[in-house]
């Protein structure tokens, strides 16, 4: 089965292949060599358009042994031939990011936080760009903390908000600031949440996400080793941001969203809250609880892949 779906990506959907994106950065056109350090490739070194050019879904995650699992996950979910035991990661000879290719998915690590997730959507797309890939929907999966809900809850991102409960991403460049919106794709997020309803013990709901700085002080934490904030100041805090359509908090959406829109890449943010912050800052759930709460994400967008790849397959050329 899986060969005749992944046949369906080829050149000759030409539906599928009009939709494109750009990189904002003329100096790339002028280089001899692009050498994208933190994944060990290069555009001498490496064929990219051969080992990349049918990417259609890039999954990313802060965990590497996340990323990994994954990657496994959906090697089983679309039937692809061979073991999926032991992934190859094409980035082994550095140790800043994971990623392992499976059919048309991309699996990788990106770190925790903006900065981290930041380096590695620039050569990421950077990647996709000289691989000549066309169509593709980036997905963030990942843990967040609720705001209002029950843990367990997966979140398809609206929109992105900084602390101040505004869709922008703040970026400094040569000491100027540049905002950029930070509102994902409509569509790809109606049809996740269409899909978890077709799939048990799996809620979901479309809410924004607030992007924070840290961990600790920048999400209201109290068991931080700084805190310079009561109790009732930060339930203030987070009811302000509930009231504004925050329904979970995490570290690295907004630069996610700001960047896959410049470039013109359809991108959904998919996170499960471990916790209600309104009832507390620790995660004490037991460890096989968390497990499975993790897995929910990946299960959503395994789900949306099939789909997606069942219309590629069924849509007449």
């Amino acid at each position: 089965m899986a060969p005749i779906l992944l046949n369906c990506l080829g050149n000759d959907r030409k539906e599928y292949m009009e939709e494109t994106f750009h990189v904002n950065n003329p100096n790339l056109d002028g280089m001899e060599e692009d050498i994208l350090y933190h994944f060990s490739l290069g555009t001498k070194t490496h064929n990219l358009p051969e080992m990349f050019g049918d990417i259609k879904f890039v999954c990313v995650g802060g965990s590497a042994k996340r990323m990994k699992a994954f990657a496994q996950f959906i090697h089983t979910e679309l039937n692809l031939p061979g073991s999926n035991d032991e992934p190859k990661d094409i980035c082994e000879a550095t140790d800043r990011y994971c990623m392992y290719k499976v059919g048309p998915v991309l699996s990788m690590s990106h770190g925790m936080g903006v900065p981290s997730i930041s380096i590695m959507l620039h050569e990421l797309i950077k990647l996709l760009h000289h691989a000549h890939c066309r169509d593709v929907v980036l997905f963030r999966l990942g843990t967040s903390g609720g705001v209002g809900l029950a843990p367990g809850t997966v979140v398809v991102s609206e929109k992105a908000l900084d602390y101040n409960f505004l869709p922008q991403f703040e970026q400094v460049v040569l000491g100027k600031v540049i905002m950029r919106s930070t509102e994902l794709d409509a569509g790809v997020s109606r049809e996740l949440l269409q899909c978890s309803k077709e799939l048990p013990n799996l809620p979901a709901v479309i809410g924004n996400t607030m992007c924070t700085n840290d961990f600790y002080e920048g999400q209201g934490r109290l068991d931080g080793a700084l805190c310079s904030f009561s109790h009732a100041e930060k339930l203030e805090y987070l009811q302000r941001a509930y009231e504004a359509g925050v329904r979970n908090i995490e570290m690295e959406s907004t630069v996610f969203a700001a960047m896959c829109r410049v470039c013109g890449l359809k991108a959904a943010v998919v996170c499960v809250t471990l916790l209600n912050r309104f009832d507390g800052d620790q995660i004490t759930s037991p460890e096989d609880v968390l497990v499975e709460y993790q897995q929910r994400p990946q299960v959503l967008v395994a789900h949306y892949i099939k789909k997606r790849l069942a219309l590629i397959a069924l849509t007449p050329p």
